[in-house]
């Protein structure tokens, strides 16, 4: 099935709103109870690339005190939503908001212990600048824990996982899931960005019925 692209920021604050609104609880705790296994035990700086309503970092600092975040979006309704959920989890100290487009990072090579980023790539209509990036700004021992969904091989597979997603959630909703899925890569392509940019050990695998993993434990 070839990709059909969606918009990349989504920066009405409506939309903002439904998509905080939506039930991501279970798959946000899991996502970040899997990265922090891949960053360091101690004090580490993390990048959390396209960071939405923000409940990520939250999470990531709340099960690592330890850490400093800074976390990165295009969307500045996103970044609106995002300072209310960490300024009510009291991690002003420990999590920093920018409007950062990830394609171009303001920030030092070698500078992160760990990058994070949870539903970018399909947004991105060439992913290879962030792939890029990520690589620059990473540590050359650091982690790396990203995911997000595959493109489906056919429709009808497309039109059964959008029929899984539940009577929780209305059209509009199931089209943007749609969109987002037409909108993914494959994992072949995920696997040729990976070796085009020149990343190690990075290991890329299906981590359910609808998403991709890429991961790489930091190492001293």
């Amino acid at each position: 099935m070839e990709r059909v692209l969606e918009p990349e920021v989504m920066d009405s604050l409506e939309e903002a709103i439904e998509y905080d609104a939506m039930d991501f609880i279970e798959v946000n705790t899991t996502f970040a109870q899997e990265a922090i296994t891949f960053g360091p035990q101690e004090m580490g700086l993390v990048l959390d690339a396209g960071t939405g309503p923000g409940r990520i970092p939250v999470l990531l600092c709340q099960m690592r005190p330890q850490w400093q975040v800074i976390a990165i979006d295009l969307a500045q309704s996103m970044l609106e939503i995002a300072s209310q959920h960490i300024q009510q989890a009291g991690l002003l100290q420990q999590i920093r908001l920018e409007l950062v487009d990830t394609k171009n990072l303001p920030y030092q090579d070698e500078q992160f212990d760990l990058v994070v980023s949870n539903s970018l790539v399909h947004h991105l209509p060439d992913p290879l600048p962030f792939f890029r990036e990520l690589k620059r700004v990473l540590k050359p021992n650091g982690g790396i824990f990203i995911r997000d969904l595959f493109r489906p091989a056919d429709e009808t597979t497309m039109n059964a996982l959008v029929n899984t997603i539940g009577a929780e959630y209305d059209a509009h909703q199931k089209k943007l899931f749609r969109d987002s899925l037409q909108a993914a890569l494959t994992l072949d392509e995920v696997n040729q960005l990976i070796s085009q940019v020149g990343l190690k050990r990075v290991k890329v695998y299906q981590s359910s019925d609808r998403h991709w993993t890429a991961e790489r434990a930091w190492n001293d």
